[in-house]
């Protein structure tokens, strides 16, 4: 198999076990956003029984690479796209206090679904289904690996909830440097309060700047978090100037060095660090 990040690789990985093996196109530490897909890409999904991505505008560079090598359409699994029991979140970051935006129909929604954990537990029975099509004789062994995936993926669930939901309600506000987070602030009690960057490798404006300083001192936020690919400057020029802690050590697009190599590190790796910052 072959998936586009290394966070929807782990998730392949783990659900299909030792039947699977899977190679991620977008290398550890780099941005999907903007990847550029390479010549030597074309021939790994020409190669793959499956080939995985995340769709809802995070990866649709893969398409026309996969219309190029021919890929039949059911061979070709978006793990983001229609999902049963998800609340689709819009794109770009809501005011000072206000609560996510609900994707309106035919709205493009934001695409970082798997940072609930509840719904990477979605993506990987789609991974499932994907893998026993692809290799029936080999059903049995699939299933019993992604529930057991799961089950881990329901503690994980659990334990988050647990230590957010410990944290005093007046410190779960918070500013993100990109809007990648708000499936995990609106399973776990977090408020963003606003981002730093519109969209990664577009620097904001200095109205956006000024705008995002006063509602960082309106509502008392004591936290900004970068994620460990993106450079902290601007996050740490609005720090500065408001006396907020910047934490530029998160995932969410792609793994990293141990402990946050693997979907479940990153997890708890990233509420390691909100805990730590918003205590």
């Amino acid at each position: 198999m072959v998936a586009t990040t290394t966070v929807l690789a782990d998730l392949v990985r783990n659900a299909g076990g030792d039947r699977v093996v899977v190679e991620s196109l977008v290398p550890a530490g780099a941005e999907p956003h903007t990847f550029a897909p390479r010549p030597s890409d074309l021939r790994k999904i020409v190669d793959a029984d499956v080939v995985v991505m995340n769709g809802l505008g995070l990866d649709d560079w893969l398409r026309p690479l996969a219309a190029e090598a021919k890929r039949p359409d059911a061979a070709l699994v978006e793990l983001g796209r229609d999902l049963t029991g998800v609340t689709y979140l819009a794109e770009g970051a809501e005011g000072a206090g206000a609560a996510p935006a609900v994707a309106a129909p035919g709205e493009t929604a934001n695409p970082h679904l798997w940072l609930n954990v509840a719904y990477a537990e979605k993506y990987v029975d789609r991974i499932a289904d994907a893998l026993v099509a692809a290799r029936p004789a080999e059903a049995d062994a699939i299933r019993a690996s992604a529930a057991a995936y799961r089950t881990t993926l329901s503690d994980l669930d659990a334990s988050i909830r647990q230590r957010i939901g410990a944290l005093p309600q007046d410190h779960r506000r918070v500013v993100s440097f990109h809007d990648a987070f708000p499936y995990y602030a609106a399973a776990y009690g977090l408020e963003i309060v606003g981002v730093v960057v519109p969209v990664p490798g577009q620097e904001p404006s200095a109205s956006e700047v000024a705008k995002l300083v006063d509602a960082i001192r309106e509502v008392g936020v004591t936290a900004i978090f970068a994620e460990a690919q993106f450079s902290p400057k601007v996050a740490d020029q609005i720090a500065a100037e408001t006396g907020a802690t910047v934490v530029a050590t998160l995932y969410n697009d792609s793994l990293g060095d141990p402990p946050a190599d693997s979907y479940v590190g990153i997890m708890q790796w990233d509420t390691d660090q909100v805990v730590e910052a918003l205590r």
